[in-house]
């Protein structure tokens, strides 16, 4: 796909490079983070801002190669875009991630299991979005890798759900407890609409060079 829109080679190759360390690095911190959640290690959590801070880095560079002359300038807007949500994807986690080392330890326990399951999905999610990439760059099967991110996200919604359901039943009688409660189910399960937005344009690009 990508031969389609190569013009000199070399900044091209540079920015896919970049786009798939960035991908492996919020892999990295998706999986940190399921990891703090699985054990409810707060402390843990601590390795999403670091990494985002390596990815931070990473973008600048990939961004700045683009405005030097990668790629032709009608498929520029659409990588462009695609690594804004992938940075969007980060600044979720970060906040999710945020959220929870101020999480009450009660409350949390009651919808713990299906935290650990959407923070395992999102993960996987994750792997799956860099292995769409890898196929939107070798002509492999894009659509088969997007299909298994909607299926994930779905997934997400229906846990998302069961979490609601949970947390209606439960009597919360500090405000902030309730606002970091609810705010850290929001950040945690919107990650997976931005991955699967990632994947979404993705698509648009294959489609865009054809």
């Amino acid at each position: 796909m990508f031969d389609k829109i190569i013009s000199g080679g070399k900044l091209e190759k540079k920015v896919i490079e970049n786009i798939k360390i960035h991908l492996k690095t919020l892999c990295s911190a998706t999986e940190c983070f399921r990891q703090a959640i699985s054990i409810a290690d707060k402390e843990s959590t601590l390795c999403v801002a670091q990494l985002e801070r390596e990815a931070d880095s990473i973008r600048r560079e990939i961004i700045k190669t683009i405005h030097q002359g990668a790629f032709l300038p009608f498929i520029r807007p659409n990588i462009c875009r695609f690594i804004k949500i992938v940075d969007e994807a980060f600044d979720y986690l970060e906040d999710a991630a945020f959220e929870f080392r101020y999480i009450n330890n009660e409350i949390f326990k009651i919808i713990e299991n299906e935290c650990s399951r959407i923070a395992k999905i999102n993960s996987e999610m994750c792997e799956l979005l860099l292995l769409a990439f890898e196929a939107l760059i070798d002509k492999g099967d894009l659509k088969e890798k997007n299909l298994a991110i909607r299926i994930c996200e779905k997934q997400i919604d229906d846990l998302k759900f069961e979490i609601i359901e949970k947390l209606r039943k439960i009597e919360i009688h500090n405000f902030w407890d309730g606002k970091i409660i609810s705010d850290f189910v929001d950040y945690l399960t919107r990650l997976s609409d931005l991955l699967e937005d990632a994947s979404d344009y993705l698509y648009i690009i294959e489609i865009s060079l054809k």
